[in-house]
């Protein structure tokens, strides 16, 4: 009988899905402590994450019949993965079943924030009637650039298109046949950054890309561009953007993630040139259940031995064989 433990919300149908398997126990224990979690996780042969939860080499090695931790989702940055692969822990994710909706929320984002919408409904709300006060900008004709050409970028870039932009990207691990087919131009970051009048960012976060956009990459860009993040709070120096939005460098940014969440004292929240959302890009019933299925349907495949899908550290299968 194998034991999993899901320690942050998953949707319903990923939870039927465990209590469907005849070979399975499952405890549902969300917002746990650290220390409730290094007891929690003993004894079980997977894990099943969101966000939410830090597995750290602590837990990992609390873990002692940890073999899988699922992140239901796309991002592995709060799981120690150096820790899971020496101890032969299995990590994968899920980075299809959020996509749709995290392209559709870069694309909301990027339409609110150049027609202001936001403060437009406030302003409406509250009995005004200030037209003139919120001109915005058309996403037509101008240059979308976007750091990250991978599942989200690809498609952000599509419909991007749709609109009637002009689109580049800069990935220095994406294929020339990919951007051909897209028909996107590939550049180098500072030549992006110089040249775009919209930037979108969907690369993932690592040593690499952590702050990739800093007080010298804004000071590349064109005056008067607007930022969207809906990828990691980390890729973005966010006292240097604060800083920018102030001066007018940077027109504009649109914010659904930050270095800490809920984000505290962070120089973005209030902004009045700055759309904030809580980190809704996956937020979506339809995504919610994909990325809840997908994510049990894997942890209980690579338990059984059957398959092992979106595994991050490849080589801990090699003792899988």
């Amino acid at each position: 009988m194998f034991r999993i433990l899901v320690a942050d919300k998953l949707a319903k149908d990923g939870l039927d899905l465990l209590e469907l398997a005849n070979d399975v126990e499952f405890e549902l224990q969300t917002k746990l402590t650290k220390q409730e979690l290094l007891s929690a996780i003993q004894g079980q042969d997977a894990l099943i994450i969101r966000s939410g939860t830090v597995i750290d080499r602590d837990v990992i090695e609390s873990g002692n019949k940890l073999r899988v931790v699922g992140r239901a989702g796309i991002g592995v940055d709060n799981i120690d993965i150096e820790a899971a692969t020496e101890h032969g822990i299995l990590v994968m994710n899920s980075p299809e079943a959020n996509t749709i909706a995290t392209v559709e929320h870069t694309m909301a984002l990027l339409l609110a924030v150049s027609r202001k919408l936001i403060p437009a409904h406030t302003s409406l709300r509250d009995g005004e009637w200030r037209r003139a006060d919120f001109q915005g900008i058309q996403l037509y004709g101008k240059r979308l650039g976007i750091i990250g050409l991978g599942r989200i970028g690809r498609r952000v870039a599509e419909r991007a298109i749709g609109f009637g932009m002009m689109v580049a990207a800069y990935d220095p691990y994406v294929s020339r046949d990919v951007v051909d087919e897209l028909d996107v131009e590939l550049l180098g970051l500072n030549n992006l950054l110089a040249q775009s009048d919209f930037l979108s960012i969907h690369a993932i976060k690592t040593p690499e890309t952590s702050c990739i956009i800093d007080r010298q990459a804004i000071s590349r860009m064109k005056q008067g561009v607007v930022l969207v993040n809906a990828a990691r709070g980390g890729l973005v120096d966010e006292v240097a953007l604060s800083e920018a939005l102030a001066t007018g460098k940077v027109r504009a940014a649109a914010v659904d993630v930050f270095s800490s969440e809920p984000p505290h004292n962070n120089p973005l929240i209030g902004l009045p040139n700055v759309l904030h959302t809580p980190h809704l890009g996956a937020s979506t019933i339809e995504a919610q259940r994909d990325v809840a299925i997908q994510i049990v349907g894997q942890v209980l495949d690579a338990l059984r031995g059957i398959d092992y899908r979106n595994v991050i550290n490849v080589e801990v299968l090699h003792g899988y064989e």
